[in-house]
């Protein structure tokens, strides 16, 4: 494909929820894979709804996620201004056009007139009631009203519209990138608002205006837009610009994790995981919602699993980095059907990347944990040392400085399951023998430490493997956790020792 423009377009109307970031990343992953233009564009024509913050979180959001713009508000381009509230001058100049050419009209309905309208057709069991084709015909605007009371109106300043006049009796055809070829009849279409009467664009008009001059040649966005495809369709051929029209691809719902419904803020908090993926906080409510990035989500995990929703590459493999997911990605891929949100396997996506991080990505935070958290001084070589022990077992970065408490403090209570299984007369003279050993040792490495206990036990008559687990709560209180050895290296020689006959004497005191 030759010079591929895609641009994800945003409102600031609040945080930007998941769903939003799957768009963006997927009209990302399109144009790098085609060598292409990835845009950012701002849509706040509506300013009613627009919130203080909300596009800096935005931008925030992305850059966390490394799904980087080539041309936006702060990159700039050849095609700005960026934000459609500084371009609305462009607007106006169109919706003329589309009256002049008969596609269009002035409406200049009032609030309760319009109230009146959709009372009236409730009345008469409309199950749709809108200002179309029929009902436009009992309407106040230039369709009914005579050229000199349409100019008298505009001259006294009277408030207006300008809705498009949906053709009657027409099939419109979208072949879409993702659910082939879509059709529509204009009979179920409603005359959108193109132009508010503030003088500003609807999203319908602003859209197609800025996609035509940005050069936009693939408009990815979601299901939740099909319905608006054809409106947006009739624009294009009533602008002159069918031939330019951009392909179009509407990406499949993201759906609750039962499946029934749509994802929403409301879903996600009863079901106890993230919506945003930066933190958020409402400016009205002061509301403060957790992002995936606070809970302790890597940015490479969280995209890995969002490209999952609704795309897959065709094989078995599921860990892609984000050049590796451009490598892969192909709209002929994405899927129709929702997509469950299955939180467990984000949290699993995440595991994967810890697990294959460097450990000292990690090292500066838990040092920081562990001070405020527990007062604990803990160099960055123990750190390292803890999370290359733990990073097997933690869904979260902040998972460390709780489970690696092991080192710092000698257990004050015992798994009592293991306890009652584990322990009985010989376990305390198997268990001096090593420690006594262990005394004996200036350092000692993980290998060493377990042919240091299996020869010793061995050497004593003891089978060493009925005394592990026995080892464990000596050493951890608890019956089960990451490699022995190593947390023996960590701990050393001699606090491993001392640790194991303080628990000896414990535990033969409680029995």
């Amino acid at each position: 494909m030759e010079n591929v423009r895609v641009r994800f377009a945003p409102s600031p109307t609040g945080g930007l929820h998941i769903g939003g970031v799957r768009t963006a990343l997927f009209n990302y992953l399109f144009a790098k894979k085609n060598s292409g233009k990835f845009i950012l564009r701002i849509e706040d024509t509506d300013q009613t709804r627009f919130v203080e913050g909300a596009e800096q979180y935005i931008k925030d959001s992305l850059d966390w996620c490394g799904i980087t713009p080539d041309e936006g508000p702060d990159q700039g381009g050849d095609f700005g201004p960026y934000r459609q509230s500084e371009r609305k001058d462009i607007y106006r100049k169109y919706a003329e056009k589309l009256i002049e050419d008969g596609n269009a009209y002035y409406a200049f309905d009032t609030p309760e007139e319009l109230d009146a309208m959709r009372e009236r057709l409730k009345e008469s069991r409309v199950v749709n009631p809108q200002y179309d084709t029929i009902t436009r015909t009992t309407m106040k605007n230039s369709l009914t009203l005579s050229k000199e009371e349409v100019n008298q109106r505009i001259e006294n300043g009277e408030p207006y519209v300008i809705r498009i006049k949906i053709p009657k009796k027409e099939e419109v055809r979208l072949n879409d990138m993702i659910r082939g070829w879509v059709m529509v009849h204009t009979e179920v279409l409603d005359d959108k608002v193109l132009m508010k009467s503030d003088g500003m664009p609807t999203y319908h008009l602003a859209n197609i205006v800025d996609d035509h001059l940005m050069k936009i040649t693939h408009v990815i966005r979601g299901e939740e837009w099909l319905p608006s495809a054809p409106l947006h369709v009739l624009l294009y051929r009533f602008l002159g610009w069918e031939d330019e029209m951009p392909q179009f691809a509407h990406l499949p719902l993201i759906l609750k994790p039962d499946g029934n419904g749509k994802l929403s803020k409301r879903a996600a908090d009863k079901a106890g995981f993230p919506i945003f993926p930066l933190n958020w906080e409402d400016p009205e409510s002061n509301e403060l919602s957790q992002g995936f990035k606070e809970l302790g989500f890597l940015p490479e995990a969280l995209i890995n699993f969002l490209a999952f929703l609704g795309w897959n590459p065709g094989t078995e493999q599921e860990i892609f980095s984000l050049n590796d997911l451009v490598s892969e990605f192909s709209a002929q891929r994405i899927n129709k059907a929702g997509t469950k949100f299955d939180f467990e396997k984000a949290k699993w996506f995440n595991q994967q990347y810890i697990k294959s991080a460097d450990s000292r990505q990690f090292t500066d935070q838990l040092i920081k944990n562990f001070e405020e958290k527990h007062s604990i001084a803990c160099s960055e070589t123990k750190a390292i040392q803890i999370i290359d022990l733990l990073k097997e077992r933690v869904t979260f970065p902040n998972e460390f400085v709780d489970a690696g408490l092991i080192i710092f403090q000698a257990p004050t209570s015992f798994d009592e399951k293991t306890v009652r299984k584990k322990w009985n007369e010989e376990t305390p003279k198997a268990l001096t023998l090593f420690a006594d050993k262990l005394l004996s040792q200036e350092n000692v490495e993980a290998e060493s430490a377990k042919t240091l206990f299996w020869e010793t036990l061995e050497n004593a008559g003891y089978k060493p493997g009925q005394f592990m687990q026995a080892l464990r709560v000596s050493l951890t209180g608890e019956g089960s956790g990451p490699d022995l050895m190593t947390l023996i290296e960590i701990l050393g020689a001699q606090t491993a020792a001392n640790r194991i006959k303080s628990s000896i004497d414990a535990l033969s005191n409680k029995s």
